[in-house]
């Protein structure tokens, strides 16, 4: 979308309160307290989606041996914890051999809390699942499971699928809506989302929701398809060519909105 849907000028209002659907980061130097201490405007924190690990006893019901794979693709340290917890419930324990597959270099040193790293084959991309998928067509003989949510991402199933790789997916968790009814009669100037699931918990929660006057802001393509979808107006997308960020986003927004 083009950035005069950014600059809509009769809903650039002043922006004295944004409601972030994340968690707090634990980051002090993040920048959205950077943003917060520059533009004088109030920043809060609050998930809007939760993950929840499915049962053994539903797991069990897809019917997938997890011994029988060669390899393990992790996205996230929910997929590792869940991935393991399933083992642990199920009294398996990772053979030697076993190699794993992690989208960063992050989720790959998160491994150290389940295994001796040292003496495993573990293999990383750097932000993307794309980085990864280059490692993976190394591997084209091994069987790969891939532990993941109700609500994945097709990149990696797609990229499987087209070099004709063996890939089982496990769903092992679920994102589901967070209990936001403590926020009925509090308001914000802006809203940010991060994904499509902010959205649905949004009329979970509040099915009579109203935009009115409040400035959505959306992160990613798919997020800002979701926002058009349920019939609200984007305010402020992300990531764009001078602003890669949600809070670059919202700086420029800032600016324009409050004549600074």
């Amino acid at each position: 979308m083009s950035e005069t849907i950014l600059m809509q000028q009769d809903r650039l209002n002043k922006v004295e309160s944004i409601l972030v659907t994340q968690a707090r980061p634990t980051d002090e130097k993040s920048p959205y307290f950077e943003l917060e201490r520059r533009y004088s405007v109030k920043v809060d924190f609050r998930p809007f989606i939760e993950v929840q690990g499915i049962s053994f006893k539903d797991f069990r019901k897809q019917r997938i041996n997890i011994m029988e794979h060669t390899a393990i693709i992790f996205t996230s340290r929910n997929a590792v914890d869940n991935f393991f917890r399933i083992c642990k419930e199920a009294k398996l324990e990772m053979p030697a051999e076993m190699k794993y597959f992690c989208v960063t270099e992050q989720t790959a040193n998160y491994l150290q809390k389940y295994i001796q790293i040292r003496k495993r084959k573990i293999f990383s991309g750097q932000k993307t699942a794309a980085d990864l998928l280059d490692l993976i067509k190394k591997h084209k003989t091994e069987k790969f499971l891939f532990p993941c949510s109700d609500k994945r991402r097709n990149d990696i199933p797609e990229f499987m699928g087209n070099y004709e790789l063996h890939l089982t997916e496990a769903v092992m968790y679920e994102t589901v809506s967070s209990d936001l009814s403590d926020l009925t009669e509090v308001f914000y100037d802006v809203i940010c989302f991060f994904s499509p699931s902010g959205i649905t918990s949004l009329f979970h929660n509040f099915p009579d929701f109203k935009q009115n006057k409040t400035r959505i802001a959306a992160f990613g393509p798919t997020t800002a398809k979701a926002v058009a979808d349920a019939g609200l107006i984007l305010d402020i997308e992300a990531p764009m060519p001078n602003a890669p960020s949600m809070t670059g986003a919202l700086e420029i927004y800032i600016k324009k909105a409050n004549n600074i």
